[in-house]
């Protein structure tokens, strides 16, 4: 019995080793396939779209915030609100995966990695920029259910998670975690969204 369960609990152990090796071949190989593509043109429209997230980041929960009270608009100032704590949670998910996991960054493990910018400090897994630009974009979407909000800030999103694989700096499996964390993140505090902004009006009004 005993020799079983330790054949069992061995196999188990390969197939899972094996499992995530083919994985990490996939993962490099879509990394190549989008890295290897480059011209100075690209690089500098992706380090724009990259570069664009954190005065998003910032700017959007401010800017509603300031908006909604100076126009007296109450659901710009609870879309400013929720953004800022949607902000936040996904800022402690992000930064306590990478610690968790922290998973080296392409162009450390890997050769020849074509990089724009200067190199980060922070781990690769999941990607900050990717569940930040998401946490924007899926709040902005979802208390302004139309179209033409919709699809530019999920345009914008996606293009800022390819600019993190375009410049060097992420595995698509970093910029995939990166959105699921960003977009549930903003599902999260818009599901909770009474409970919240009843507490915002307890406390400022």
């Amino acid at each position: 019995m005993r020799s079983r369960s330790y054949f069992s609990i061995l196999l188990a152990g390969l197939l899972f080793s094996f499992s995530s090796l083919n994985a990490q071949n996939l993962d490099s190989r879509i990394f190549r396939s989008i890295n290897d593509r480059h011209t100075k043109f690209s690089d500098n429209f992706f380090s724009f779209q990259s570069n664009s997230v954190k005065p998003v980041y910032i700017g959007a929960p401010l800017g509603f915030l300031v908006t909604g009270i100076i126009q007296k608009d109450r659901k710009a100032e609870d879309t400013g609100f929720l953004l800022l704590t949607a902000a936040v949670l996904n800022y402690g998910i992000t930064y306590g995966m990478k610690s968790a996991v922290n998973r080296k960054r392409p162009y450390k493990t890997l050769t020849d990695v074509h990089t724009v910018g200067s190199t980060e400090r922070s781990a690769s897994f999941p990607s900050g920029h990717t569940s930040s630009a998401f946490t924007v974009a899926t709040m902005v979407s979802l208390q302004y259910p139309k179209w033409y909000v919709i699809v530019p800030s999920f345009a914008w999103a996606g293009m800022v998670g390819y600019s993190r694989m375009a410049m060097g700096m992420h595995y698509p499996s970093d910029v995939l975690m990166g959105a699921a964390i960003g977009a549930g993140s903003a599902f999260l505090i818009y599901k909770l969204r009474k409970p919240i902004v009843n507490a915002k009006d307890k406390v400022f009004r």
